[in-house]
């Protein structure tokens, strides 16, 4: 007895008309709704600036290839580039420039920033830029951090603006100056 094989789309199957098209509808709504569940599994956090001040939030939402982070903020300095990253304690204090909130989370022994050998520490993000009108309002991808992690968790830190840019290799904090905004990730 002849081996056949079913062909389950193609112009000579069995399944077409409104079948097939069911088939295609079930499936695009079943994408459609991935997004909203990892929408609804956001963590809101609160930004101060360096006078304590609330100045805006983030959503942070766990995705199969990271931490994505949406950025909402105001009040901010006009027209320049900051750095932004994960730091390692969840603390926010305004009284000692945010020191408190420790250096930049790093998972392993890697060197800071995305141009150098070694690096990038699990906090290192890109620079995010400061609209003409105060705001920031940004998304991120952050591919070396998650929820729930054994290393890599982000629960207990802190996201973190700094005054410039980052360069991106200076050691050990891309020479971004002052931290100017905290939020703290419970």
């Amino acid at each position: 007895m002849p081996h056949t094989t079913t062909k389950l789309f193609g112009p000579d199957t069995a399944l077409t008309g409104w079948p097939r098209r069911m088939l295609l509808a079930a499936g695009m709504i079943a994408a459609l709704a991935v997004p909203a569940a990892a929408q609804e599994s956001g963590t809101g956090v609160t930004f101060i600036n360096a006078d304590g001040a609330e100045i805006g939030t983030a959503t942070l939402t766990s995705t199969p290839a990271g931490l994505l982070i949406a950025l909402d903020l105001r009040d901010l300095p006009p027209e320049t580039w900051h750095g932004f990253h994960i730091h390692e304690t969840g603390e926010c204090d305004p009284e000692d420039g945010f020191k408190s909130a420790g250096e930049h989370f790093s998972v392993s022994d890697t060197n800071h920033g995305v141009l150098v050998d070694g690096g990038p520490h699990s906090g290192d993000m890109p620079n995010q830029y400061v609209a003409a009108d105060g705001t920031l309002k940004a998304e991120v991808l952050n591919t070396y951090a998650f929820f729930g992690g054994d290393l890599d968790n982000v629960s207990g830190r802190a996201l973190m603006i700094h005054s410039g840019p980052d360069d991106y290799e200076s050691q050990p904090s891309g020479d971004a100056g002052h931290r100017i905004a905290c939020a703290v990730i419970e």
